[in-house]
């Protein structure tokens, strides 16, 4: 998995979903992100909590080119990156397919 700053991950989210247009999906995950690579031990609950929290959001494609993405926020910049990544989403989700109602008849 590849972790990039975050123009490139807009930028290369951008192509994930213009080359998934007619036949693949993106999967996107956030969740919140302390700056630790190693789990913690469930013995020791002493541990400091951490100065600043991060998002961490990941992408991947399971189209023909499959590639996995991600990009760790700071607190400080969510607003900013929160407006371009919105942005980002309104133009490139309008290819949705609508789910068709099925009608229940009373018997």
């Amino acid at each position: 998995m590849t972790r990039l700053e975050n123009e490139k991950f807009l930028e290369q989210l951008k192509t994930l979903f213009q080359n998934n247009r007619v036949k693949g999906t993106v999967v996107l995950t956030m969740k919140r992100y302390d700056g630790r690579t190693k789990p913690i031990p469930q013995k020791d609950t002493s541990l400091p909590l951490p100065k600043e929290h991060m998002c961490l959001i990941r992408a991947y494609c399971s189209g023909a080119k499959k590639r996995k993405i991600s990009t760790v926020i700071h607190q400080k910049e969510v607003n900013k990156f929160q407006i371009a990544y919105c942005s980002l989403l309104k133009t490139n989700m309008d290819g949705l397919k609508k789910k068709k109602k099925v009608k229940k008849t009373k018997a």
